[in-house]
């Protein structure tokens, strides 16, 4: 891409909010969550009830495997067109969000929601697109959300994707700007989700977005703060909401071959709704997700990776230091810089060439004290992985491809993007 054409990567969008809602009702957090707890959404349609909200446009993940899953698809289109007879939704266009997430923690979360150009994204492991996924896309996750996605009228997104910008110049410097701005929603969140409020960006300040991200993506900037040379420019990764992404991306490249040229060029689903933050700024946290390996010979587990990596060894003094535990013992594994970027990037490679030679089988874990309980039985071997540096996570994609999944958390399920802005796609 030509450096005037990154000032279009991530534009204003139509961007429809309800109006005379109940918005702590309207908002709900990402499908993805809470998976294993179905009580939770549970709670949620009976505190929603009949209020128009996010939830009746939307399918908690869990609800994938239901008989009526198709059923449950119908519904949740046709309360989109529910929505838009009714005259639910006020449209903003042509505008960006600037959002102050205040999480459950007390620290404040700033981002930009606007539409993000899907031809300069792709979630394949290797592409040196403008905008990558940071972990890899399980396919099988896609079909339900592309079923959702395909022919529905509106699009509602809880996608966050990350920007490198450790000077701070795209998002920091709009909440100075804020008095200028007209405040579009500021209200509390359900189920312990903190507090969020929400600025239309119009006129010169759209600009100033667009000159920051174009400032961002500067070949020469980008290959120096990196240390690369010759390396095409990556401005985005997705943080939360890659399978979402990856599905508006696929319901893209299907439709556009029924378009013409110039249809091509303007289509709004040739866009999809996110919000960007910065990954430096200081409430995102990301956590390691932990592995634990069944059905395997520990002992001889460890022996394999101290020969897989040259120059590693038992005991600290590495350049990541992972640690394991079997039963009551436990251990540090220390590799050498040339494992990779990020420890869990090294030790996944391992498990994939070794995993299927001796038939273990890999649970991802939250919680340290998870790892050591689920370790204690025979035949297993916990690894506690170290803290993900964030400064490091943009350059091990830009080096070694999209990371293994499950690698990260950014944070916990309270502090994850809710369903609230939306955008006709149709």
């Amino acid at each position: 891409m030509e450096k005037s054409d990154f000032r279009e990567l991530f534009i204003p969008a139509d961007i429809l909010l309800p109006k005379g809602c109940d918005m702590k009702k309207w908002s709900v957090v990402a499908c993805d969550q809470h998976t294993s707890e179905p009580e939770y959404w549970e709670r949620v349609d009976e505190f929603v009830g009949s209020a128009p909200s996010t939830l009746r446009m939307m399918l908690p993940e869990h609800t994938y495997k239901y008989p009526n899953i198709e059923e449950l698809i119908s519904e949740a289109k046709a309360s989109m067109v529910r929505y838009e007879a009714e005259g639910i939704f006020e449209e903003y266009e042509s505008s960006y969000i600037y959002v102050e997430r205040e999480l459950y923690n007390g620290k404040l979360r700033r981002g930009i929601v606007g539409a993000i150009d899907l031809e300069c994204y792709d979630y394949l492991d290797g592409t040196k697109a403008a905008v990558r996924a940071t972990e890899g896309t399980v396919v099988e996750k896609l079909p339900i959300r592309i079923k959702l996605r395909e022919d529905a009228p509106i699009e509602l997104t809880h996608v966050l994707v990350l920007v490198d910008d450790p000077d701070m110049t795209l998002i920091e410097p709009l909440s100075k700007e804020k008095h200028r701005m007209q405040k579009l929603y500021d209200f509390e969140l359900m189920e312990k989700g903190g507090r969020i409020a929400g600025y239309r960006i119009t006129g010169e300040l759209i600009e100033k977005v667009k000159d920051a991200v174009a400032a961002l993506a500067d070949y020469r900037r980008f290959n120096e703060h990196y240390g690369l040379e010759n390396e095409p420019v990556m401005v985005f990764a997705t943080g939360d909401g890659n399978h979402s992404l990856a599905t508006a991306k696929y319901c893209w490249e299907k439709l556009k071959p029924t378009l013409s040229e110039e249809e091509r060029k303007t289509h709004p689903a040739r866009y999809a709704l996110v919000e960007i933050v910065n990954i430096r700024d200081s409430s995102l946290e990301f956590q390691p997700i932990n592995r634990v390996v069944f059905d395997v010979d520990p002992e001889a587990m460890i022996d394999a990776i101290l020969d897989y990596f040259p120059g590693s060894h038992l005991g600290h003094g590495g350049d990541h230091e992972i640690c394991f535990v079997h039963g009551d013992s436990t251990g540090i594994i220390s590799l050498p810089k040339e494992s990779g970027a990020l420890a869990i990037g090294a030790l996944s490679k391992f498990f994939d060439e070794y995993l299927p030679s001796v038939g273990g089988r890999i649970d991802f874990v939250h919680g340290d004290d998870v790892v050591v309980k689920l370790s204690q039985k025979p035949r297993r071997l916990g690894f506690v992985l170290p803290a993900i540096d964030k400064g490091n996570l943009f350059l091990s994609i830009i080096k070694d491809g999209t990371l293994p999944r499950k690698t990260f958390s950014m944070g916990s399920s309270n502090d994850k993007r809710f369903y609230l802005e939306c955008r006709r796609i149709r």
